[in-house]
């Protein structure tokens, strides 16, 4: 049984699933955090490729 639970924590195959998951966490949560922020930066980069495709 000892050895079991020293294999089990030596095991670090889980551990790549769960950084993964906590790091897509984090970004949604900043996603949602600064949404109004995001969206209006991106709505200025989009009105002036358009204002400047217009010139070409």
């Amino acid at each position: 049984m000892k050895r079991g639970f020293k294999t089990f924590l030596k095991e670090e195959d889980g551990m790549g699933v769960v950084e993964i998951i906590l790091i897509i966490v984090v970004l949604v949560s900043l996603v949602a955090i600064f949404k109004k922020e995001i969206t209006s930066v991106v709505n200025t980069i989009l009105k002036k490729i358009s204002s400047q495709a217009k010139v070409i």
